[in-house]
């Protein structure tokens, strides 16, 4: 034409406009695949460290329970718990339902203050918490004390089931290592309503530290040795291929070190 076109004005823009769109219908069509639902673990029977012990239940739905032997000793406390957490910073390994769910890899409904009674009755004696300042109000961290707790979670792997130290379950991604030492029976406190004096005392672990990674003065069992929350949530996660499915149910046994008061 006058202007030179060797072709209608419209003949490419609209050849392209078909081509841009039979591709992104093409790219459409292919979905990528979506890896299979993972279904969660049921409950597994409650295991025993001897055939001829027993299993006392401590609530109705018998989800908390204490090991007796034939001689009416209680020798380990069973908490059943929900896998909550699969990956991420960790500051507690088992929290009340309803709290700090977001950094622990376990929870429970079960009362904290009750976990703590069943412990003193198989014969562990709870310490201290976790301080850190002494009398003077100056920055002095002493470690939590109280009996030596083994910390298991039974739980099904692959085609069986096994009973995990829960240390396992936590890397130490400064260290590339498993946590290495044991929980201690640091027992938590008991907080007054300065507003109702004469209510029942709150025992503090039901805020979400039953079981911590962190050090927390409100703690029921801690481990014996200085980490702070900005350390927890550096260098401490989940260890994601040692756990189950999320929402799996599993076993939570507390078992006290004979001779380690």
């Amino acid at each position: 034409g006058e202007r030179g076109w060797s072709r209608s004005p419209v003949e490419f823009p609209m050849k392209s406009l078909f081509g841009s769109l039979a591709a992104v219908l093409l790219a459409a069509a292919v979905v990528p695949a979506q890896p299979p639902k993972v279904e969660p673990d049921p409950l597994p029977d409650a295991p025993k460290v001897d055939a001829k012990n027993a299993h006392v239940a401590l609530s109705p739905d018998k989800t908390f329970l204490i090991e007796q032997t034939p001689d009416k000793k209680f020798v380990r406390v069973l908490v059943a718990c929900e896998v909550c957490l699969r990956e991420g910073p960790l500051e507690v390994f088992l929290t009340k339902k309803g709290t700090k769910e977001h950094e622990s890899i376990l929870r429970t409904s079960v009362d904290a203050k009750l976990i703590h009674a069943a412990l003193e009755a198989a014969e562990a004696t709870p310490g201290k918490p976790a301080t850190f300042l002494n009398d003077k109000l100056m920055p002095d961290f002493k470690p939590a004390t109280g009996a030596k707790i083994k910390v298991l979670v039974y739980h099904k792997q692959k085609d069986k089931f096994v009973a995990t130290p829960a240390q396992e379950w936590i890397w130490n991604s400064k260290k590339k290592e498993h946590v290495k030492v044991d929980w201690v029976f640091a027992g938590s406190q008991l907080l007054k309503d300065m507003d109702n004096p004469k209510a029942e005392p709150f025992y503090g672990a039901n805020s979400g530290e039953i079981i911590s990674v962190s050090n927390f003065p409100y703690s029921m069992l801690d481990l014996p040795i200085e980490i702070s929350k900005d350390d927890a949530t550096l260098n401490y996660e989940v260890k994601t291929d040692k756990i189950p499915p999320l929402f799996s149910k599993v076993w939570l046994i507390l078992e006290p070190v004979r001779g380690n008061k």
